[in-house]
């Protein structure tokens, strides 16, 4: 059984008045459902109050990108969680789902500025899924919920750092843009 190295390590927290977005496919819905049970539990551990984690529903996969940005472009979000499942099926239908999910998932990340995390499972078989959506004590293996929501805090600790880190070296005489040289 593959173990999360991850598990127990303890969670980073949220900045205070943090807000986050999640999107969660009815597609599956035991399963997706697990999932963003899961990923709520994790960000109470990071700092967010329930109340901050706004949920909407989705039919499908196909359906996330589209409320996903509606509510990445929302000024009172932060990030955005997306969670689905894709099975393959006897046709090839189920690649060109999950691919055109990634990337609208993608886009509207880097249009709206966001974090926008993609928690679609992509897999072959129900069992494998389940072994992916599920918590260990549920049975599964790998707690992709979990892992979406420490992604979102850990994504919004980088954006963080990358908007500030350095900010205070610039040497004299230079500027860090906007300002004409006096």
């Amino acid at each position: 059984m593959a173990t999360d190295p991850h598990a127990d390590a303890p969670a980073e927290r949220l900045a205070p008045g943090t807000r986050l977005g999640a999107v969660v496919s009815g597609y599956h819905a035991e399963l997706t459902q697990a999932m963003f049970a899961s990923a709520a539990r994790e960000l109470a551990r990071s700092g967010l109050a329930e109340s901050d984690l706004v949920r909407v529903d989705a039919p499908g996969a196909f359906e996330l990108p589209l409320i996903a940005r509606r509510l990445a472009l929302r000024d009172d979000v932060d990030a955005v969680l997306c969670l689905g499942l894709v099975l393959r099926g006897e046709t090839r239908h189920d690649r060109y789902i999950a691919a055109a999910v990634a990337d609208a998932l993608q886009q509207v990340a880097l249009q709206t500025d966001k974090p926008v995390l993609f928690g679609v499972l992509t897999c072959e078989t129900l069992e494998q899924a389940r072994a992916r959506a599920l918590p260990a004590e549920d049975g599964g293996t790998h707690d992709k919920g979990r892992e979406v929501a420490r992604a979102a805090v850990a994504a919004l600790a980088a954006l963080e750092r990358a908007s500030t880190l350095g900010r205070e070296l610039h040497p004299a005489g230079f500027h860090s843009g906007g300002e004409e040289s006096r």
